[in-house]
């Protein structure tokens, strides 16, 4: 018998040991990243409301109940605002109602073009009224987006006709007459939809809804001219950041103050290029600086004095929270506004479920038109001196 043929090769019996030891670390430190990367340690809560103490803001937080219960987004990922933010367009909605509206063409004095589609109310509104909600979609949207028509159904059904603007470029189907298209601030397309739905409707009252860019045009429009806020109940922005400016500061990038000419257009990797090269100098800016101040609500929408609910996320990954001081300061001095901060919901998710899949509905679709609901009720029972557009001051006036 050969002596090697009895050699035997063992394995340590530490060997084994050490190797479902790495095992578990392995699986220890996947599961410590998706608990830090979903964020799944993170509470839920009531949104942080900010506002001042009026009996129209009672009224309101009494009867929009979102506004008070505690918001929970799906469990496995809806704690995650970059998530949130990735899918707000298409998980949820991939069965997404087919409204059945009418587009409308509006020529513009430069020779553009604005358009925006119609939906008639499928039902009567629950106080007998006429009430229309024109809507300001998000930045390049239009009202084929899914989250778009998910909402508008939901307007639909409680009663609401609806407006939505198609922002200017925005829609592949529509060719642009003009040299320009949609920008952060112009309000020129809004405001001649708002205009044809008051004199086609004369006894309609409005709702203005903005969403994120949607969201600066509405507040903006809105403080612009008084007379814009005429036959307004109250208005709802979701998701905007409120200074341009301050927003492009926070975003990492720089864009050099520099004449250019149409080939720099057509090279453009960024919205702040196009503002730059083109869309400053149309509006006859000498700066990008410059342009993006005048294109801020945040200088106009001190002068908005309709009721005015304003909603952010705080993991909103696109509205860094420094600029939330701007809502928030806003809603501590007015009467007017109301001020709610999410803690999740990241930029226009919002999405409510139980662990995986969402409801096709967010929070965002029920508290607009829950809010909505609330002022149309108020402004049909207001007590006397205190209509949504009545400060208790002209009350006390009113009374001496």
């Amino acid at each position: 018998m050969n002596t090697h043929d009895s050699d035997v090769h063992t394995i340590s019996p530490e060997l084994p040991a050490m190797f479902d030891g790495m095992k578990l670390a392995a699986v220890a430190t996947v599961l410590y990243i998706i608990v830090r990367c979903l964020n799944l340690k993170s509470p839920t809560a009531p949104p942080d409301l900010t506002y001042q103490d009026t009996p129209l803001n009672r009224f309101l937080l009494k009867s929009c109940p979102q506004l008070t219960k505690e918001y929970i987004p799906p469990l496995l990922w809806g704690k995650s605002g970059h998530l949130q933010t990735a899918l707000y367009g298409k998980l949820g909605r991939v069965s997404s109602p087919h409204p059945s509206g009418i587009r409308k063409y509006l020529p513009m004095q430069d020779g553009a073009t604005a358009t925006f589609d119609l939906f008639e109310p499928l039902g009567d509104h629950r106080t007998g009224g006429d009430i229309t909600m024109v809507i300001c979609p998000g930045i390049g949207n239009h009202s084929e987006k899914h989250y778009i028509r998910t909402f508008v159904d939901y307007a639909q059904k409680d009663g609401y006709r609806c407006a939505v603007l198609n922002h200017l470029g925005a829609l592949p189907n529509i060719e642009l007459t003009s040299p320009r298209m949609f920008t952060y601030g112009c309000t020129w397309e809004f405001a001649a939809m708002v205009g044809y739905i008051k004199r086609t409707y004369p006894q309609t009252q409005l709702i203005v809804v903005g969403f994120s860019l949607g969201g600066n045009i509405v507040c903006k429009f809105l403080g612009e001219n008084r007379t814009n806020q005429e036959r307004v109940l109250c208005c709802v922005s979701v998701c905007q950041g409120y200074s341009a400016l301050r927003h492009s500061l926070f975003g990492g990038s720089s864009v050099k103050m520099i004449d250019a000419d149409l080939s720099r257009l057509y090279t453009a990797t960024s919205l702040m290029q196009i503002d730059d090269n083109i869309m400053r100098k149309f509006h006859g800016h000498s700066s990008l600086k410059e342009y993006y101040e005048k294109e801020s609500c945040v200088h106009y929408i001190h002068n908005v004095n309709v009721p005015l609910l304003l909603v952010n996320s705080a993991d909103d990954p696109l509205v860094h929270d420094s600029l939330l001081t701007i809502p928030r300061t806003l809603a501590a001095k007015k009467q007017n506004v109301v001020f709610a901060l999410t803690l999740h919901g990241g930029h226009l998710g919002f999405f409510e479920g139980a662990v995986l899949f969402p409801q096709p509905l967010t929070w965002m679709d029920k508290v607009i038109v829950g809010f909505a609901n609330s002022m149309c009720q108020w402004e049909k029972q207001k007590p006397p001196c205190q209509s949504g557009h009545l400060r208790e001051s002209s009350c006390a006036e009113e009374k001496a």
